[in-house]
C-alpha cells in the first residue's frame, strides 16, 4: 500500500482527496500546514505528496523548498492557481507534476500513478556512491576505495537507508519498525548495537564515518552529507 501525504489548509479538501484515493489502495496522511508536513517527511517515508500552494504561514512554494532538503519524494502541486508561470515555477522548484483545482478524479489518479511509476523506475537498483564508498544493492556488497567491507544483512539495510535518505533523521522507533518489524520497548538498544558495529566496520577501512553517521540525541540517527 502506497502512502500519500496530503497537504492543504482546507480540511474539507483533505477529506475529499482521502475519499477519492483510498479506494485505489492508497493510505493517506493529512496535514493542514507546511510545518506539520515537513515533520512527517522527517520522521517517515511517504511515496507521494499532494501539495497545495495557497496556505497561510508557510505557502506551498516554501514548503516545497524545505521538503526538497530531504531525499527525493515525488510531489504533485494541487492548487487553484493554474497560471503558466506558476506551473513553471513549481516544476523548477522541484515539483514532479501540477494538477489544477477543480480536478478530474480519474486524471488525478492517473497522474499519481504515472509519477510514482516514473520515480520508482528511476531509482530502482541504483548503485549508491558517497566519498569513495559504494553500495551495490544488486550484488549486496559495500566497498570503500575498492576494498570490500563485509556486513550483516541488518548492517547492509541500515547503510542503504542512510545513503538513500541523507540528512533525514530516523528515530529508533522508525528503524525498528522498518528493518526489524519490532515495536519499541526495551529493544530499542538493538539499533544502537548495530549502529556501533556499522561504524566500527567503516572506520576500520578508513572511511570517515564519524563525520557522517551522526547520533541525534534523544531521537535516533542520521547520515549527514
Amino acid at each position: 500500500m502506497k502512502t500519500v501525504l496530503l497537504i492543504d489548509d482546507e480540511k474539507r479538501m483533505l477529506d475529499l482527496l482521502e475519499l477519492y484515493i483510498t479506494p485505489y489502495g492508497y493510505k493517506c496522511i493529512k496535514k493542514t500546514s507546511g510545518k506539520e508536513a515537513i515533520s512527517v517527511v522527517q520522521e517517515q517515508n511517504v511515496d507521494l505528496i499532494l501539495l497545495d500552494i495557497m496556505m497561510p504561514e508557510m505557502d506551498g512554494w516554501t514548503t516545497l523548498k524545505h521538503i526538497r532538503d530531504f531525499p527525493h519524494v515525488p510531489i504533485i502541486m494541487l492548487t487553484a492557481r493554474n497560471d503558466k508561470g506558476d506551473i513553471v515555477k513549481g516544476l523548477k522548484t522541484g515539483a514532479d507534476d501540477y494538477v489544477s483545482k477543480p480536478f478530474d478524479e480519474e486524471e488525478l489518479l492517473a497522474r499519481m500513478e504515472a509519477v510514482i511509476r516514473r520515480t520508482s523506475r528511476d531509482t530502482e537498483d541504483d548503485t549508491l556512491s558517497f566519498l569513495g564508498l559504494t553500495f551495490d544493492p544488486t550484488t549486496v556488497e559495500v566497498h570503500y576505495k575498492n576494498i570490500k567491507i563485509p556486513m550483516t544483512p541488518k548492517e547492509f539495510a541500515l547503510l542503504e537507508l542512510f545513503l538513500k535518505y541523507q540528512n533525514k533523521v530516523f528515530s529508533r522507533e522508525h528503524l525498528l519498525s522498518t528493518l526489524w518489524g519490532l515495536k519499541v520497548d526495551t529493544e530499542d538498544r538493538t539499533i544502537d548495537s548495530h549502529i556501533r558495529n556499522l561504524r566500527e566496520k567503516l572506520r576500520k577501512q578508513g572511511f570517515p564515518v564519524d563525520d557522517h553517521l551522526k547520533t541525534v540525541w534523544g531521537i535516533g540517527y542520521k547520515w549527514s552529507s
